[in-house]
């Protein structure tokens, strides 16, 4: 059985675990455990990406062709399985950090935990591979990371924040691997999601430093300390403020896309600039699980900010 029983009577009793709840509770938990918000706006990504900066012209037909379904399949796959093993592996650390959020462990079983990492991973990996070798080769890639991001890079300073970064930045290309359409733009977006995550990771290790320090991670914030590690986040919150600029000058004053150029400039390049004035501030635990909220935001808006280029 994939969900573990109440352990008790008082247990059987707490909300969402009485008589008729268990399968809604269950699926609650599943949702939780691959993120399933996060599955939706990686797909969402995935989409706009496609349809906006390297098919802008094309019909939804065609933008919504059975290939790209099987490559959003694999990249969700892939997506999910991450969530699921980095979960499994953080048992200890988030039961600290994050109690509230707990699944595996409390309402999913490790073992059947690791079974579906593993078949998700084979799913998302050969799923690319039949789509051509490269993709594949980049999901395999993408699975094996991520594995070696969970049991041991995030307790590395620095290694693990790369490496999501990477990921999410490979995520953005993935539809430019599978075209070849040479545009430059998902290059841009590609660079400015490597940038944004790179920060939010850093912020979030501030935000789990209590947990991580329990358990004998290694991360920025607990090698270098919270000033310096508030440096190196808006070191790359400097960078990724220049490339959103550079951004919103081309939008407004060479190509005259002038919703593009707004969009970034109201929604983007501002919040980054109060991101980095609240992040200045932030001395607190609450200031920093804030910014990392604030960093998804900022994302889900450059997302959207895609559509400006049709």
């Amino acid at each position: 059985m994939l969900f573990r029983p109440p352990p008790s009577a008082a247990d059987a009793t707490a909300p969402g675990t009485g008589p008729g709840s268990s399968s809604g509770g269950s699926w609650r938990q599943l949702a939780r455990l691959v993120r399933l918000p996060n599955l939706l706006i990686m797909a969402l990504c995935l989409l706009l990406v496609r349809a906006c900066l390297l098919l802008p012209h094309l019909p939804w037909r065609q933008v919504l062709a059975p290939g790209f379904g099987v490559l959003l399949l694999a990249a969700l796959c892939i997506g999910a399985a991450g969530y699921i093993i980095n979960d499994y592996y953080d048992v200890k650390i988030d039961a600290i950090n994050r109690p509230g959020r707990l699944v595996v462990g409390r309402g999913i079983n490790r073992r059947y935990a690791m079974l579906a990492h593993l078949v998700l991973s084979g799913l998302g990996v050969g799923l690319g591979a039949l789509l051509s070798p490269l993709l594949g080769l980049v999901n395999l890639g993408s699975a094996l990371l991520l594995w070696g991001y969970s049991a041991r890079f995030k307790r590395v300073a620095l290694v693990g924040n790369v490496s999501i970064a990477t990921l999410t930045a490979a995520l953005v290309l993935l539809p430019e691997l599978q075209l070849h359409t040479s545009r430059s733009a998902v290059w841009g977006y590609a660079l400015a999601a490597f940038l944004l995550t790179l920060v939010r990771e850093i912020v979030k290790d501030v935000e789990d430093m209590r947990g991580d320090a329990q358990h004998e991670c290694r991360t920025l914030p607990l090698v270098w300390g919270v000033p310096r590690t508030k440096w190196v986040a808006g070191f790359f919150l400097a960078c990724l403020g220049l490339l959103v600029a550079g951004a919103v000058f081309n939008a407004l004053f060479m190509s005259h896309r002038y919703g593009l150029g707004l969009w970034l400039l109201v929604l983007v390049l501002a919040p980054l600039l109060a991101l980095a004035a609240a992040l200045r501030r932030a001395d607190q635990r609450q200031h920093f699980a804030r910014l990392s909220t604030w960093c998804k935001l900022i994302m889900l808006a450059g997302v959207f900010s895609m559509l400006g280029l049709v």
